[in-house]
């Protein structure tokens, strides 16, 4: 039994033996064998690789002459200003990373989001910010023009919200300026402090490009997707709206307009894009002088001639600029200022039949009365969410039975219009924080 065991054990020394014999001589034949002659002529072709070939110590790259086994060297960084967004936002993921919610870009990548707020609209500035954050990817820089007795009250809101979504964005708060004579008039011109929108290319001098929208605005898709009907501009371009209207014969400019305006039914001035870098730079064609004038100049002598003409104040200003400069206007589709006009008549904005209203507008005050329930009923949904809460379970879900109560009106019989793209919008949320920050895993 003895004799057995012994044998047994000098079988197993001898196997091991052998064993570590061949792996050692395998490796020996690896380190020995010469490079293969086509990789070694391709290799002679490219130059040198900078900086990691010359190191030195553990983990150096040497080349191929000297023996050692060839390491492929690390792809260089490229640099962030030949590069576009998508690009940067890989730059911005750790490698192995998925893409994330938040991609993370240097403060010239932002979006501007720029409002004027007076009087009584602080509940409804903080609900339309409110939906921006909501939905949107990438950071953003709040630009918030109010009174003085509203400074601490925004900033006290905006700060109360929780950190997930605090993160997501900064604010300035600016005094209410008008830097031209009569400050006043100016002021009071349609609604308190509106006019003060057209003002922002010269405060705003950092600035490059800039989204203002109105207090009554709400965002029901990423504000990332109106940002980028900026590269839609052509060369000329340098501001973008909608139109005031889709049919020319029921449209209020084509019916009672006393002053020149944008097209057949002129724009509205609600929702605007503008890249401020080229208003800044840009002379304006006018009916004033025969030459050219700059943003800054032009608007105090073209309120003096039209002032007696003009009924909703700044927005009709706006319509006479674009009326004599109309190659500088980019017109978005209707379903990116969607007012109670293209329902209430009857549906007339086929872009917001197709794909969904993306942004609304609820003017003539239609969130704080009864007369369009469907847009009340947004509003209050948006200003109700409790931020930590699913956006299915406490907003969608709600919004859908509310909307059953609407279906006497017009806007409340094509409530698809409404919820296609909050539909969409909520479903690539919760996709990104289930898949992304909960993993498919955890999924049952």
């Amino acid at each position: 039994m003895k004799l057995r065991s012994k044998a047994a054990v000098l079988l197993l020394l001898l196997l091991l033996s052998a064993l570590l014999l061949a792996l050692l001589t395998l490796r020996t034949c690896r380190v020995q064998s010469p490079a293969p002659p086509a990789r070694s002529t391709r290799m002679a072709q490219r130059p040198p690789a900078p900086g990691p070939t010359q190191l030195s110590g553990p983990g150096a790259l040497v080349r191929a002459d000297q023996g050692a086994q060839r390491r492929r060297p690390p792809r260089p960084r490229p640099r962030v200003g030949r590069w576009g967004e998508a690009s940067l936002e890989k730059l911005a993921r750790m490698p192995g990373e998925p893409r994330g919610f938040h991609p993370v870009l240097p403060p010239t990548h932002w979006i501007h989001l720029a409002v004027v707020a007076c009087g009584n609209r602080l509940e409804e500035t903080i609900v339309m910010l409110k939906s921006a954050v909501l939905f949107s990817h990438r950071k953003m820089q709040f630009h918030i023009f109010t009174e003085e007795f509203l400074k601490p009250e925004f900033d006290k809101q905006l700060r109360q919200w929780p950190d997930s979504y605090t993160k997501k964005f900064e604010h300035r708060i600016y005094p209410i300026t008008f830097l031209v004579e009569n400050p006043q008039e100016w002021k009071k011109l349609f609604k308190p402090c509106a006019a003060q929108r057209l003002f922002l290319p010269v405060i705003l001098k950092d600035v490059d490009s800039l989204l203002y929208v109105d207090t009554d605005v709400l965002f029901l898709r990423p504000v990332d997707d109106i940002w980028k009907l900026l590269r839609q501009f052509n060369s000329t371009q340098l501001a973008a709206m909608a139109p005031e209207h889709e049919i020319p014969r029921i449209g209020w400019y084509s019916r009672f307009a006393q002053h020149p305006f944008y097209g057949s039914t002129g724009v509205n001035s609600g929702v605007m894009l503008m890249n401020l870098t080229r208003i800044r730079s840009a002379k304006f064609k006018n009916s004033m002088i025969p030459t050219g004038l700059a943003w800054e100049d032009m608007l105090y002598p073209l309120y003096q001639k039209y002032k007696n003409d003009i009924t909703w104040g700044d927005q009709d200003l706006l319509n006479i600029i674009f009326y004599f400069n109309p190659e500088c206007l980019y017109v978005f589709p209707c379903q990116w200022n969607y007012r109670p006009d293209h329902c209430m008549y009857g549906s007339n904005c086929k872009g917001a039949e197709l794909e969904g209203v993306s942004v609304l507008h609820g003017n003539r005050g239609v969130y704080h009365h009864d007369k369009q329930p469907t847009f009340k009923a947004l509003y209050e949904a948006i200003r109700d969410f409790p931020f930590q809460d699913n956006l299915f379970q406490s907003m969608y879900y709600p919004l859908q039975l509310k909307f059953l109560e609407t279906v006497h009106t017009l806007c409340g019989r094509i409530p698809q219009v409404f919820l296609k793209q909050v539909e969409k919008t909520m479903k690539r949320a919760y996709e990104k924080h289930v898949i992304i920050h909960v993993g498919p895993n955890h999924m049952r």
